[in-house]
């Protein structure tokens, strides 16, 4: 019915729903369309068909030529498919086929005929990006010849309200709005949700311009190809924001394997919004969590191994600190978590969504918060571990601390006790050398020597064996000296002044 309006037909729609009225006929019969497809309502539907049944009861009056039949949306379809055929009806106005030109349009990016669509073709819901209107359903790319490189176009026009949310959305960085009209392209596998994929040879090109596409993750292992991160494709810095009508122009590489592409009006979230919103919902009750820590800990009656206990770490695997906000998908067999804060950041630079500890997928919507462990870390700031026990108790595990290398027991001085008045340094064997260890010098009192009988052997357990030894190869050396002529100094292994007496 719109396809065969006149210009004041199609103003007087247009009018109706308070959208432009100026410009040219084709101008007007697009925005007229996007109504139609978009934001089609009991009332403007009532509308065109009260515009309809009026203009052709005064041309049935009229005497003159047949009335103009209405358009069959499968004659657009068969228009389109055989490109440069003139129709069988064309319209009034400027050497413009009509028909050819806005079934491209109604058919997306080259559609089949309606019987061969496959508008089942879903894409998988993106966490960062909130979708707000569909402006181009999922739609297959067609090869329209046989050479490996095709052009697939689309025109539309936003709405004033779509115009106004992208205008007044906050910048999210210098150039780059919150509210984006983002290109999404997949395979045409109708079987489950796809996720983006891009086609080989892609470009992208919006009016006059070609929008940067994503490039590829240098690969750093031999004989493996980089990737390519597929994310939707920003076009809104490219397009009109206004009334006028914008052309996407998408080129890809026809290699056998088939994509859809689907166009959407979206706001984009940050790492911290997506935080908030999972404190605010995905919070699970300590008690909750307590009851699944005693059905992982239950006994198996088939099992010959009782489990008493399960250790869980307070340390985030991901950034090796502790943790803040205790996170881990529903579907995870494991009670260790890892923090949320780096997991959503990690993802919005680079998204994969795969659990740290089991390597297996934790999207989003199947985060939790472990409001036990959240408990557990604002009582327990003095311990990097904890251990659940079978009741759904638990206690901390510190590591033990590390023996110290300082001398245990008590503390004796070294130097001339007569001066200081302390206790004379023990003599370490009975033969009565007089320095230290057993190291005094020559004479009857020769150290390790009792009664003319070689002494035992004294060895300091707070030094290393390779130290005892080399102590042992420098007092003899000393003692050989000793015999020479008057000792020198030497140089205490210990803490100043102090020496252990054990």
């Amino acid at each position: 019915m719109v396809m065969s309006f006149r210009v004041s037909d199609l103003q007087m729609l247009l009018g109706f729903v308070g959208r432009s009225k100026s410009g040219l006929k084709h101008e007007l019969v697009t925005r007229a369309l996007q109504l139609v497809q978009f934001d089609c309502s009991p009332e403007l539907f009532k509308k065109i068909k009260e515009l309809y049944e009026t203009r052709y009861a005064k041309k049935n009056v009229e005497p003159g030529p047949q009335p103009h039949r209405p358009l069959d949306p499968l004659t657009v379809h068969s228009t389109y498919d055989r490109a440069g055929t003139v129709p069988r009806t064309p319209l009034s106005g400027p050497n413009i086929d009509y028909p050819v030109l806005y079934g491209k349009y109604l058919n997306g990016l080259g559609r089949l005929p309606a019987k061969t669509l496959k508008p089942e073709v879903r894409l998988v819901k993106l966490p960062f990006f909130n979708m707000l209107d569909e402006l181009l359903k999922p739609t297959e790319l067609v090869p329209q010849n046989a050479e490996k490189l095709q052009e697939s176009p689309c025109i539309f026009a936003l709405t004033p309200r779509q115009v106004d949310l992208i205008r007044s959305s906050r910048e999210l960085q210098p150039g780059v709005k919150a509210v984006q009209v983002v290109l999404r392209i997949c395979y045409s596998d109708t079987s489950c949700p796809q996720e983006d994929q891009y086609p080989p040879n892609i470009a992208v090109k919006v009016n006059h311009s070609y929008c940067s596409v994503p490039g590829y993750y240098p690969s750093n292992k031999p004989g493996v190809e980089p990737k390519r991160p597929c994310r939707p494709i920003n076009l809104t810095h490219l397009m009109y924001l206004s009334s006028a009508t914008n052309r996407i122009t998408v080129t890809w590489g026809n290699y056998g394997k088939s994509y859809s592409v689907a166009l959407y009006l979206v706001r984009q979230l940050t790492s911290s919004e997506l935080l908030q919103r999972l404190k605010t919902i995905g919070v699970k009750h300590p008690e909750l969590c307590k009851a699944l820590v005693k059905e992982k800990l239950r006994l198996d009656p088939d099992s010959e191994i009782a489990t008493t206990g399960v250790r869980v770490s307070l340390i985030c695997p991901l950034v090796k600190m502790r943790l803040s906000v205790p996170c881990r998908a529903e579907t995870c067999a494991h009670l260790q978590c890892f923090d949320a804060v780096f997991y959503l950041q990690m993802n919005e630079k680079k998204p994969t969504w795969m659990c740290p500890v089991c390597d297996k997928p934790a999207p989003y919507d199947q985060l939790i918060i472990d409001g036990l462990l959240s408990k557990i870390l604002s009582e327990c700031e003095d311990a990097d571990e904890i251990e659940y026990l079978v009741d759904g108790s638990w206690c901390p595990i510190r590591a033990e601390k590390e023996r110290s290398c300082s001398p245990q027991g008590p503390i004796l001085v070294l130097g001339a006790s007569d001066a200081s008045g302390l206790l004379p340094p023990p003599s370490v064997n009975s033969g009565g050398g007089s320095g230290p260890l057993g190291s005094a010098g020559g004479g009857p009192g020769a150290p390790g020597v009792e009664n003319g009988k070689p002494g035992a052997d004294v060895v300091d357990l707070t030094l290393d064996s390779s130290s005892s030894s080399e102590d042992e190869e420098e007092e003899e050396e000393e003692d050989d000296e000793d015999e020479e002529g008057p000792r020198p100094k030497r140089r205490c292994l210990f803490q100043k002044g102090l020496v252990p007496a054990c």
